[in-house]
Parts: structure tokens; C-alpha cells; sequence
């Protein structure tokens, strides 16, 4: 058993350093009335009301969805990752 976690640790023990010494840069945020809130806050806020606009334009179709309880936060987390990568990346 013993042997298992020391070949383990010979397969994985060089990434760990390199794991410590990655550096992350200043989190992009934004400075509302002296507060400073962060970038992704923004996307996700934008993203549902992104989210409900495309609700109510599915209802305009007439649009019957299997799984509305899965395609709304889905729709949400596509919208803050697009929103995400397209101004901060």
C-alpha cells in the first residue's frame, strides 16, 4: 500500500511546485460608489437578464422546452462564460 503512495508521489510531486509558485494577477472588479466588486458578479447579472430576454423570446415562438428547470440556469452559465470571455480574457 505504502509503495502505491510513493509512486503516486514520484508521478505527481514535481507538479506541486509548480502549482505553489503560479503566480494570479489583480482579479479584474470594478469600482462602484467606492466598493469594489468583482468582474464575474457583473457577467452573471448580465447574463440573467440575457437569460430572461431569451425566456420571454421563447415564449413569443411558442417554444416548448423538455426541461425548463435545466435549459434556464444552462442558458444563464453559457451567457456569464461568453460575457466572461469576451471582455476579460
Amino acid at each position: 500500500m505504502s509503495c502505491n503512495r510513493c509512486a503516486r508521489f514520484v508521478k505527481y510531486g514535481p507538479i506541486l511546485p509548480s502549482l505553489l509558485l503560479a503566480g494570479c494577477g489583480r482579479a479584474p472588479s470594478f469600482d462602484v460608489v467606492g466598493s469594489f466588486f468583482p468582474a464575474w458578479l457583473f457577467c452573471l447579472a448580465v447574463a440573467i437578464l440575457l437569460t430572461v430576454l431569451a425566456r420571454l423570446f421563447l415564449q413569443q415562438l411558442r417554444a416548448a422546452l423538455l426541461l425548463p428547470i435545466l435549459t434556464y440556469p444552462s442558458l444563464t452559465a453559457a451567457f456569464a462564460f461568453a460575457l466572461w470571455l469576451t471582455f476579460f480574457r
